[in-house]
């Protein structure tokens, strides 16, 4: 059935089928429960790397300690060479400046 969404409507009837169907939707929403079952023990044991078994293996990594070349930023904590300091004096690299 095509509707002529131009044509005046009847303001009455109009009320009345949109509290017909507000008392179908709350006549329909009080008959349906949600039953959710929860078990938040069980979430992490599911979750798995794909082709990996990462959980015997540890991160060795070999710490240099700065150059003379070399300063930390103050703002981001990097390392970097004396050349990308922004300033004299200052220990902020061109970056963080």
């Amino acid at each position: 059935m095509a509707t002529d969404y131009d044509q005046p409507r009847d303001k009455e009837a109009t009320e009345a089928e949109e509290a017909e169907s507000l008392e179908a939707l709350r006549s329909q929403a009080a008959s349906k429960t949600i039953v959710l079952d929860v078990d938040d023990s069980n979430q992490l044991e599911d979750l798995e790397l794909p082709g990996a078994d990462l959980s015997g293996e540890s991160l060795v990594v070999a710490v240099v300690p700065a150059q003379k070349d070399e300063f930390r930023c103050e703002r981001c904590f990097l390392v970097v060479h004396k050349s990308q300091r922004a300033t004299p004096g200052v220990d902020v690299c061109r970056d963080c400046a």
